[in-house]
This record gives structure tokens, sequence and C-alpha cells, in this order.
């Protein structure tokens, strides 16, 4: 009862195809396929970016100040109303 037999996964099989159909199977077959290649795709396309400094989008803050903003930065002092 442990382990399956040969004969146990055979009929499983027969079964599955008898439920799903070879038309069937074939796609999911070649659809998981490509999703596995697209994956590795995406790991060594992501590995060799990395390596390179990353662009940060337009419009957002990095903390960085540019050269013209320190050139028009005004220092004003508070004065209190009496």
């Amino acid at each position: 009862m442990g382990s399956f037999s040969i004969w146990h996964w055979l009929i499983v099989l027969l079964v599955v195809v008898l439920i799903f159909g070879t038309k069937k199977l074939k796609n999911m077959g070649s659809d998981l396929g490509g999703a596995v290649k697209g994956f590795k795709d995406g790991m060594k396309d992501g590995s060799t970016t990395t390596a390179d400094a990353p662009v940060p989008p337009a419009g957002q803050v990095t903390g960085a100040v540019p050269p013209q903003a320190e050139r028009t930065t005004i220092d004003v002092e508070a004065k209190n109303k009496s």
C-alpha cells in the first residue's frame, strides 16, 4: 500500500488522457514549457542588468541634488514680528 506500481501509474495516465484528451494535454505541455523558458530567460536577463547602475524612472526623487539647484538656493532668516 506504501508505493504505487507501474500499473497504477498507467491506469492514472489512461484516465487523465480520457478526461482531457491528447490535444488539450499537448497544449498544456507546450504552455508549461513556454512558461519555464520565459522564466529562465527572465532570470538570465535579471542577473546581467544588476551589474549595471539602475536608472530611476523619470520624475522620481532620488536624493541627489542637481548642480543647478545648489546655485539657486537662497538662504534667508525669519524675522519675528513684535
